[in-house]
């Protein structure tokens, strides 16, 4: 599974709508899941970005697919990171001359 780092940002119909902030990550887990991947965590947080997510997925496509399908709603914007472990460093590592 590839392992991404989600970083959102209420938008202004987010942040009109905060109190249902965690029904909204409950409804965006399950599509998750739906669509073949797993939100690992997911964190409120203070400062430049309102919430953080680590999710798993089984391809590119997959993820790119769900990061479009939630913004598309119009609650967050998104900036979304491909995360690496120490193994698939050492992998790619091998790999430089």
């Amino acid at each position: 599974m590839l392992t991404y780092v989600g970083l959102y940002k209420w938008t202004d119909q987010g942040i009109k709508t905060v109190k249902d902030t965690t029904k909204r990550a409950a409804a965006a887990t399950a599509a998750a899941e739906r669509m073949g991947g797993r939100i690992v965590t997911l964190l409120w947080t203070q400062g430049q970005y309102d919430l953080v997510s680590i999710s798993e997925w089984p391809d590119e496509d997959s993820a790119m697919a769900f990061t479009v399908s939630l913004t598309s709603l119009g609650n967050v914007t998104s900036e979304t990171l491909r995360a690496f472990t120490a193994t698939d460093v050492d992998r790619i590592l091998s790999k430089v001359p």
